[in-house]
């Protein structure tokens, strides 16, 4: 189907689109009618937007083994008629009589007739062209071999001037190689001695060119020492004037400091003399202060203790007139004594007020005096701590002094180890630069594959870290350079094989090289795999073992025996030819040239100046200086490291790093000791203040203690007085005690101010004195004391003195360094010097050796040129004496007398006769040289294609009776299904009418008709002649027979006679019978196809359409005998089919959808029922 046409089938109307749908049947298969082991097996089509899919059991399979699947259960595809469409029934009863017959050859199965028989005429069409192209192919090998039998005849003609052909230029040839190597003799003889003095010339320009080498080297290494040294020099220049600078520098700080303290020693002594003088006036004054002041507190607390007895009087006089007076003011002594206890409580809170008061400020002038006291010890100790700190500056100055030295010192030891490091630095690059260079010479001796797999191996042992791996050959052991061509030669490439300890370590390498996939070309030589034994030979001194001149580890022998075990170093080629043959040995000359014990000579000009040893030796040479200059830089940095990071405790010393640090911690404490100086005597003087302000705020709290306890008495005594009072009588006149009481009083009172008054005089007296004194004491004497004291101690921490001594120190150190750097400078002009004229040395003998290097190489270039020319007639000889071998060869096999036949005749009689055999030749310029061999070719050919024929023949005759047989077949088979469906037909008709009767009739083709050729489908098929072969090659034709018709062709259709009135009464054609009949007729014809294949189930869509009610009873009978066998499923709109049947479906269409549902059989004949009402 069309995609459009798929969509419509899936899709129809609004709403989502539906993509997809599928078909399902389920099959019973507990009979393993099917031959898969379930009980059912589901079958589902599923139709898709673009293809449908076939699934089995929910598994995706093609559509093929579903059909052979169906097949194996009975569902064969030549009887289609296990399922009835709706008019198929119809279709078959108004069916043609040919159309009948194409049925029923479709039930016979005639189709695998036909095709097989296709299949035969293709392999006979193709059979008939084969044996064409071996007719034609016999035609023309018949008459190549007539040909060739000709050709023979000439051919042994030319065969035998051939022959004399080939001896003929065989002796010419052989006369022409003899001569050709006897030149090749002389000329090798030249050579030879060509070579002898090309030797010694070459010896010449290698030594030179070792001279020119070495002297390159010096001059390299002096001009990179002079380099280093006039860079010192510059360096030293710089530091000169550096130094300089700085001693100029230090030559006026030692004068100002000179100046400044003369200055400083004169203002010293100037104040002093000031202080002592300051201290005299100080204790004078101080001496007169301390006599006056006993006196001055004498009448100070003499006119204290009169005030407070004058103030006790004053208060009990007027206590007395209070009492006198309050007969006055009060009436009775009643009203009196509630005045005298309202007046006691009041005295007694103001008493208690009074009482509080005075124990605060007692406590205040305790505290006051404990802390003037704590004043005065800290004072105390603050000064004698001022006096500690003033010693730590001066030491610390001196610290800082001392530690300036030593800085100085390492400092320049630094300088000189730097210009050390420097020199060894340019040593060090001069170095790794030559053995750079002989690295990459060394590298270029060797292939690229063998340089990439030492550097493969390399890098794996370092990422791997695997052990017992030694490295080349050639780093393992050293020999004397006199031996090392022979050594050389006699390794060649396996010098670069790795030593290894076992095969499992080289077996570990290669595996990683391989999985990391480096390249490079990599031999090992496993210690543990290596079979050393001792050489074997006989003592001379023209022959010494090669393995005794070399020098390596013991442990290294096997590998250094595989090598070198089986070679002898001789005296020249004649010992060495002598020893290989009788020693069984390889031998080698200290040339190069070596002999094998198997006879081989190889040799040669080896140039030395890329050898592999010496390039060796040099990488060896370079590495040990190498690492003697880094262990040396290392000593000068060690020796940095010392001067920079020093550890005081692990030697004597200092690090420059230290002493900064302590430089840098003595800068510290003097800035926190000047700093905690100037602070701790700003604390003293505050401190000092707030004495005296303490001392100050005592008198005055002292003398109010002293009042409030006087006034306390007062109060007191007053409250003892109300006391004694309450209760008494009431007097208006005191009593005479009283009386003279108050007399006594005043006169007290009156002899007491007149003391205080003296008192007090000479207490202002003495007061202005000793403020006069004080005054001058403390804010004039004393203050210009500290001041004097203070400008003394700025000059004792100033201490220029210890300055002028550091910076003395410090000249002096900067005159040694300078005349320390211009001695060095000395040195090091000189030793420019010395370089300068070793250079010009050098130079002149430079000159002279690439002089004598130049002639000589002028000398070898003349002479190779010479060995040009005799290389050039060599290989022109060499290349003849080739041609002449070359042409020997070609001439093939020879006759047996080719060797000596022609030895006695001169070349130019031989060119004579081959000239004269060529003429002959030409005259079988045409002839075939090869028709023997293709006569004999032609000849196996020719039987090879009879025997093929005849096998063409046989198989030609076996497709015909394959068709014969085929086609009887096809014949018995129709002839079969025929008998068993006109049977069964019969039999059926019989069952649904049973007063009826049928029958089929096969029509066949009008008898007595002439016979015609083979036909298929009703085309005839065109024979013509076919070819053979006589026995002597000649075509012949036979004609080809007539066959008579196929008898399956004979069949022109089917008809069906039938009667539906009885067994005796006349039959009737198809077409003469009823709508109904017809119908009933092509149901039996269905049911008879059936019997002959029966399937598992049947599928009939309104089959009894058109009958009536009564053949709907019988087909319905019928089904339901059939029933026992298969399964039937029908579709109706007759009640007659309801009653055999088991099940019952509704299918109903509504909203363009088909819906199935099962119901009863009383619920489908009311449908039935109904829908014959309806029409």
């Amino acid at each position: 189907m069309r995609p459009e046409e798929r969509q419509q089938l899936l899709h129809e109307g609004t709403g989502p689109r539906v993509v997809s749908a599928y078909v399902e049947i389920i099959f019973d298969n507990s009979d393993n009618r099917i031959p898969i082991e379930k009980e059912e097996v589901s079958v589902r089509r599923v139709i898709g937007a673009k293809k449908d899919t076939y699934h089995l059991d929910g598994k995706m399979v093609p559509k093929a083994d579903i059909m052979n699947l169906l097949e194996s259960a009975g569902f064969s595809r030549s009887n289609p008629y296990y399922i009835v469409k709706q008019g198929k029934i119809n279709q078959l009863a108004l069916a043609p009589d040919s159309q009948r017959l194409k049925l029923l050859r479709e039930v016979a199965g005639t189709r695998v007739y036909d095709e097989r028989k296709e299949e035969s005429k293709t392999i006979l069409a193709e059979t008939e062209g084969k044996r064409g192209k071996i007719e034609e192919m016999l035609q023309y090998i018949e008459e190549r071999l007539s040909t060739l039998e000709e050709e023979k005849e000439e051919l042994k003609a030319y065969q035998e001037l051939d022959k004399q052909r080939r001896s003929l230029e065989y002796t010419i040839h052989d006369k022409e190689l003899r001569d050709t190597r006897e030149k090749l003799e002389q000329l090798e003889e030249a050579r030879q001695g060509n070579k002898e003095g090309s030797k010694g010339r070459h010896d010449k320009v290698a030594e030179a060119q070792a001279q020119i080498e070495t002297l390159e080297r010096e001059h390299k290494d002096v001009t990179g020492n002079m380099h280093s040294m006039t860079s010192e020099r510059e360096q030293l220049r710089e530091e000169d004037q550096e130094l300089v600078k700085q001693r100029a520098k230090l030559e006026f700080d030692v004068k100002d400091l000179e100046e400044g303290m003369t200055e400083d020693q004169k203002k010293r002594e100037q104040y002093q003399k000031e202080l002592a003088q300051l201290e005299g006036e100080i204790r004078q004054k101080q001496a007169e202060l301390n006599n006056i002041m006993p006196q001055y507190q004498q009448h100070k607390n003499q006119e204290e203790r009169l005030g407070s007895r004058l103030k006790g009087c004053e208060q009990r006089r007027s206590e007395l007139f209070a009492k006198q007076g309050r007969g006055q003011q009060f009436t009775s002594g009643q009203e009196r004594d509630v005045w005298i206890k309202k007046e006691a409580k009041s005295l007694s809170a103001s008493i208690q007020g009074k009482d509080e008061q005075t124990r605060k400020l007692r406590c205040e002038v305790e505290e006051l005096k404990q802390k003037v006291a704590n004043q005065e010890q800290e004072l105390k100790e603050r000064g004698d701590d001022t006096e500690q700190r003033r010693s730590s500056i001066d030491r610390a100055n001196k610290e800082y002094a001392q530690l300036k030295l030593k800085r100085d010192d390492l400092t320049n030891q630094r300088k000189e180890l730097w210009r050390k490091e420097a020199g060894t630095d340019q040593s060090l690059q001069t170095i790794r630069d030559e053995l750079s260079k002989a690295e990459r010479n060394l590298r270029g001796t060797m292939g690229k594959a063998i340089s990439r797999g030492l550097d493969a191996v390399k890098k794996v042992v370092e990422e791997r870290k695997i052990t017992g791996v030694y490295g080349p050959l050639i780093e393992n052991f050293k020999c004397e350079p006199r031996v090392f061509t022979a050594v050389e030669v006699t390794a060649g490439s396996r010098l670069f094989h790795i030593i290894v300890d076992s095969d499992k370590t080289a077996s570990q390498i290669l595996s990683q090289m391989n999985k990391q996939k480096l390249p490079g070309e990599v031999t090992f030589l496993p210690l543990n795999k290596l079979q050393s034994s001792p050489l074997q030979h006989s003592t001379s001194r023209d022959a010494l073992p090669m393995i005794e001149q070399l020098q390596y580890d013991p442990m290294f022998l096997p590998a250094i025996s595989q090598i070198f075990g089986k070679t002898l170093i001789c005296r020249d080629m004649d010992k060495a030819a002598q020893y290989s043959k009788s020693e069984n040995l390889d031998c080698i000359t200290l040339e190069g040239d070596q002999v094998s014990r198997k006879g081989a000579l190889t040799g040669g000009y080896y140039d030395t100046r890329m050898s592999r040893l010496e390039q060796q030796r040099l990488v060896n040479e370079h590495t040990s200086r190498l690492a003697e200059m880094e262990r040396e830089k290392a000593e000068l940095k060690r020796q940095l490291e010392d001067i920079l990071y020093l550890v005081p405790l692990r030697t004597n010393g200092m690090s420059v790093t230290h002493i900064l640090g302590e430089i840098q911690k003595v800068e510290t404490k003097q800035i926190q000791l000047r700093e905690t100086y100037e602070r701790q005597k700003l604390d003293v003087r505050l401190l000092s203040q707030e004495l005296q302000s303490n001392k100050k705020a005592l008198e005055p709290k002292e003398r109010m203690l002293v009042n409030l306890e006087s006034d306390m008495q007062s109060m007191q005594s007053a409250l003892a007085a109300l006391q004694g009072e309450l209760g008494t009588e009431m007097q208006s006149q005191l009593d005479s005690g009283d009386q003279r009481e108050v007399d006594k009083l005043t006169e007290d009172i009156q002899s007491l101010q007149q003391q205080i008054r003296s008192c007090l005089a000479a207490r202002t007296q003495l007061e202005s004195q000793k403020n006069v004194l004080d005054n001058l004491l403390t804010n004039n004497l004393m203050r210009r004391r500290d001041e004097l004291a203070q400008e003394i101690e700025e000059l004792s921490l100033v201490d220029r003195r210890q300055q002028l001594e550091m910076q003395t120190a410090s000249f002096e150190h900067i005159c040694g360094s300078i005349e320390h750097t211009r001695s060095r400078l000395e040195e090091v002009e000189a030793a420019i010097d010395v370089c300068t004229r070793r250079l010009r040395e050098i130079d002149t003998s430079l000159d002279k050796w690439k002089a004598a290097e130049r002639e000589n190489q002028e000398a070898i270039n003349e002479e190779a040129k010479t060995m040009e020319k005799l290389a050039g007639k060599r290989s022109f000889l060499l290349k003849k004496k080739e041609e002449s071998m070359k042409k020997i060869r070609e001439l093939g096999s020879l006759p047996a007398d080719a060797f000596d036949k022609y030895q006695n005749l001169q070349l130019s009689q031989l060119w004579k006769k081959l000239e004269k055999c060529n003429r002959e030749l030409k005259k079988y310029s045409h002839v075939n040289k090869k028709a023997l061999d293709q006569f004999v070719l032609f000849s196996d050919q020719k039987v090879s294609l009879i025997e093929r024929k005849e096998q063409l023949d046989r198989d030609y005759q076996a497709i015909l009776e394959l068709m014969e047989v085929l086609e009887q077949r096809k014949h018995e088979a129709i002839q079969f299904t025929f008998k068993q469906v006109s049977k069964n037909f019969s039999e059926v008709f019989a069952e649904l009418v049973p007063h009826g009767k049928a029958q089929l009739v096969m029509k066949r083709a009008v008898d007595g008709a002439p016979p015609v050729e083979e036909e298929e489908d009703g085309e005839e098929e065109a024979v013509g002649e076919e070819s053979s072969t006589q026995e002597d090659g000649a075509p012949k034709k036979k004609k080809r027979k007539q066959k008579k018709p196929d008898e399956v062709d004979l069949f022109t259709g089917v008809s069906i006679q039938v009667s539906f009135t009885g067994q005796n009464s006349e039959t009737k054609e198809l077409q003469q019978l009823s709508g109904g009949q017809k119908s009933l007729v092509a149901l039996a014809m269905i049911f008879a196809i059936q019997k002959c294949d029966p399937a598992p189930f049947y599928l009939f869509d309104e089959i009894d359409q058109a009958l009536d009610s009564h053949h709907r009873h019988s087909v319905a009978a019928m089904i339901h005998r059939l029933a026992d066998s298969a399964q039937f499923i029908t579709t109706t709109f007759r009640p007659e089919l309801l009653e055999s049947a088991d099940k019952f479906y509704g299918v109903k269409f509504s909203s363009k959808v088909s819906q199935v549902y099962s119901v009863t059989k009383e619920a489908a004949r009311e449908f039935i029922e109904e829908e014959t009402a309806d029409k």
